[in-house]
């Protein structure tokens, strides 16, 4: 057993708020911590979506939470195929690898939410 962890984690939740508006939290985690907040974001009952990613960005895990149910399933596929890229998403990433910060949050700014109507 390892006594100490090299778990430097990047934890991105997708929360859904509304229809037409989703929630970002993010937060970055070391140790066996990173793998609480990790289940944290996973079992979260409005979680769209979540990711963990490295201190460089890196994609590691992730796939749609039980939040998903809020929205249709082409939304929840754009969301998917489109997360690394999404601005709003890099951002926060950004912030958090910056160590100036250990949590971020704010709404999903994204041209994929469904059309009104």
């Amino acid at each position: 057993m390892a006594w100490f962890s090299k778990k430097d984690w990047n934890v991105v939740a997708i929360i859904f708020e509304r229809k037409d508006l989703f929630q970002v939290n993010g937060n970055r985690a070391k140790g066996g911590h990173a793998e609480k907040v990790r289940d944290g974001a996973r079992n979260h009952d409005r979680t769209i979506f979540w990711a963990v990613f490295d201190q460089k960005g890196g994609f590691l895990e992730g796939e749609p939470g039980r939040g998903g149910r809020h929205v249709d399933s082409g939304t929840l596929k754009k969301l998917t195929a489109e997360l690394q890229r999404i601005p709003r998403i890099r951002e926060i990433l950004s912030q958090l690898e910056s160590g100036k910060t250990g949590m971020v949050a704010g709404p999903l700014e994204w041209d994929g939410y469904p059309a009104a109507g």
